[in-house]
């Protein structure tokens, strides 16, 4: 097999190989350098199947820290981030172990930070239903919830929601129904509702006395 044509991809770093006259692949560039492969050169089966290995490994690493420089992620966000990409599942099991290895992705970290960051607009339900469907393990949710929210706190968090709701309301029994409901969307317990509720409601009738 002889490579026939190394064809430069838009602006990025990417190029795509031809072998025999047929496409084969985009490569890095950094893989071509690598392997110094130039037009002409003969390439075995075997050899073919190595370089696109490789290139599977570095590109889906290196878009992985492109992803992560903007944003946190979970192991289930980058494989399925990947996956969307078109990495080969093998390419995107090392690129995550590695990623792992080096600490950018650390599932207790993201719970960490996600929950310290929403629990000022959300109940613990809908965030560990939220972490959840990030893939983030149960026993690291229950564990970082009941670390870092406190009854006290919570309950303060969906007082400052439903006073934030009432604010320019009428009271009346169908504000109350919908403060509940709108409370219930946020993610916090019945307990906490029923007791925020009452507080609140009891807080802007005297206020409408005064």
């Amino acid at each position: 097999m002889i490579i026939t044509e190394i064809k430069k991809i838009g602006k990025g770093n990417r190029y795509s190989l031809y072998i025999d006259e047929e496409f084969v692949g985009a490569f890095e560039a950094e893989i071509l350098a690598k392997n110094k492969l130039k037009t002409g050169q003969e390439l075995s089966h075997d050899e073919l199947q190595r370089l696109k290995i490789e290139n599977g490994d570095y590109a889906s690493f290196d878009r992985a820290l492109s992803v992560l420089e903007k944003s946190m992620k979970t192991e289930k966000g980058i494989r399925d981030f990947l996956m969307q990409k078109g990495y080969p599942e093998e390419c995107i099991d090392r690129s995550v172990e590695k990623l792992k290895e080096y600490g950018y992705i650390n599932d207790e970290f993201f719970a960490e930070s996600y929950i310290k960051t929403y629990s000022f607009s959300k109940g613990k339900k809908k965030i560990k239903y939220e972490l959840i469907s990030k893939g983030v393990d149960k026993r690291i949710i229950d564990e970082k919830l009941a670390d870092l929210i406190e009854e006290d706190e919570e309950i303060e968090s969906c007082k400052r929601l439903a006073k934030k709701y009432l604010k320019n309301k009428v009271i009346d029994e169908k504000t109350r129904n919908k403060l509940s409901n709108h409370l219930v969307s946020k993610g916090f317990g019945y307990d906490v509702i029923s007791k925020v509720v009452r507080e609140v409601i009891k807080e802007a009738e005297d206020e409408s006395w005064d």
